[in-house]
């Protein structure tokens, strides 16, 4: 079992990077495999709305959009990590998680279903509900477990030697953590055990016209 870690951040190893470790720590002592996928700091553009993935089966601007894409498909659960910048996640998180979910939606609904995800922030001192209930969106339309701890997943600190020093939020990233490993188990169980999937029924798209 894996999970892929986003750093939705600019800085390779700051705030968030720091919290995403302590997770990542957590999860590899439950014998779960990580990786941490950095966005980067090169711009990312936003959906084009364009639909080209459909016939493509992938985004049309190929950068660390499609990157992503195909690494997600043979990992089993999600943390994405974003530093609070004016109440709310990084831009260009945004931009990727926009092309990532839409792409995927377009060429293969499997890549997310019914596979787990946590939000993870990081704040100097305020913002930080706004930007997780943001990300948390992302995983609630596409019928992906959302993963919590004892409290929001957030840490504070102006750096990574600051949020060390968040014992509060450190120890919700290794709750976080055995949380996510103990729910990865329990699939696999009901998967040992043949337990089906949810029935699927086909998908009903309306709006406020019709």
């Amino acid at each position: 079992m894996k999970v892929l870690l986003i750093n939705g951040s600019p800085h390779k190893e700051g705030s968030t990077y720091t919290a995403l470790c302590e997770v990542s720590k957590t999860l590899n002592e439950e014998n779960i495999e990580t990786e941490i996928f950095q966005i980067g700091t090169e711009p990312i553009a936003s959906c084009r709305g364009c639909g080209a993935c459909s016939k493509l089966k992938q985004c049309v601007i190929d950068d660390k959009v499609n990157e992503f894409v195909k690494i997600a498909k043979d990992t089993d659960g999600f943390i994405i990590g974003s530093p609070v910048h004016y109440a709310a996640p990084y831009g260009n998180l945004i931009s990727f998680l926009n092309r990532v979910f839409y792409s995927a939606s377009r060429t293969d609904k499997n890549i997310f279903k019914l596979k787990p995800a946590a939000a993870v922030v990081c704040a100097r001192r305020a913002g930080s509900t706004s930007a997780f209930d943001q990300i948390n969106k992302f995983f609630t339309i596409n019928e992906m477990p959302i993963i919590s701890s004892r409290y929001w997943n957030m840490v504070f600190g102006l750096n990574a030697s600051d949020v060390v020093k968040d014992l509060e939020g450190m120890q919700i990233m290794r709750i976080l953590g055995r949380n996510f490993a103990y729910f990865l188990k329990c699939k696999e169980a009901a998967k040992a055990m043949n337990i089906p999937l949810p029935k699927q029924e086909e998908i009903e798209m309306t709006n406020f016209i019709r």
